[in-house]
């Protein structure tokens, strides 16, 4: 039979500094980076890294562009509990939690795959979920141009529940709107219906 190789594709030059970075943070915890348990735990850290940040090589528009379709459909279109994952910009600890995100068209709609790519191209970074929530607001609103956005996020900090304040059961919830979610609230409450029935 023949032997698994395992592959994967990183940027060769960033894994091998984070490498020398992650080392010296093992160092400077106090541990031996040449234990067992330790030796490919630089490589293994800058690689996760790496991953963990490959939003900054996509573009969140791009996504939507690629599968935008004309459509007279004029009705609430909702996707609902998309899993998000998430560095912490101030403590590079995870957050992580759900999305909730509607738009309601205007001649065009977009592949629903597209909406949870976005989440992705935009949580995949260095982040604050106050300012990743308007992101996803704004770059749905500037692509598709509907009559109006509504996102709202769930997020478990862990440089919340892990160190600090330490409150493990906490949670944070953001929010924000364009156009008729705005301006209407009968149509902003049955988002926010929609988004929290069959719980």
């Amino acid at each position: 039979m023949p032997k698994y190789t395992k592959t994967e594709h990183y940027e060769e030059v960033s894994i091998d500094k984070m490498r020398v970075a992650f080392t010296e943070v093992i160092t400077q915890c106090g541990e031996n980076p040449n234990r067992e348990g330790l030796l490919k735990t630089p490589e293994r850290a800058a690689k996760a890294m790496q991953f963990l940040t490959h939003g900054y090589d996509l573009n969140p528009r791009d996504i939507l562009e690629s599968a935008l379709f004309n459509e007279e459909y004029s009705e609430m279109v909702l996707v609902k509990d998309i899993e998000l994952y998430s560095l912490c910009e101030h403590h590079m600890l995870p957050f992580f939690g759900k999305a909730h995100i509607a738009y309601i068209p205007n001649g065009k709609i977009v592949g629903l795959s597209k909406i949870p790519r976005v989440v992705d191209a935009f949580a995949r970074r260095l982040q604050v979920q106050e300012r990743l929530t308007l992101e996803i607001r704004d770059c749905i609103q500037e692509t598709l141009n509907p009559l109006g956005v509504a996102v709202v996020l769930e997020c478990n900090h862990m440089c919340m529940q892990m160190r600090g304040v330490q409150k493990q059961n906490s949670s944070t919830t953001s929010s924000a709107f364009t156009g008729v979610f705005l301006s209407n609230e009968n149509t902003r409450q049955e988002f926010m219906h929609l988004v929290n029935s069959m719980r």
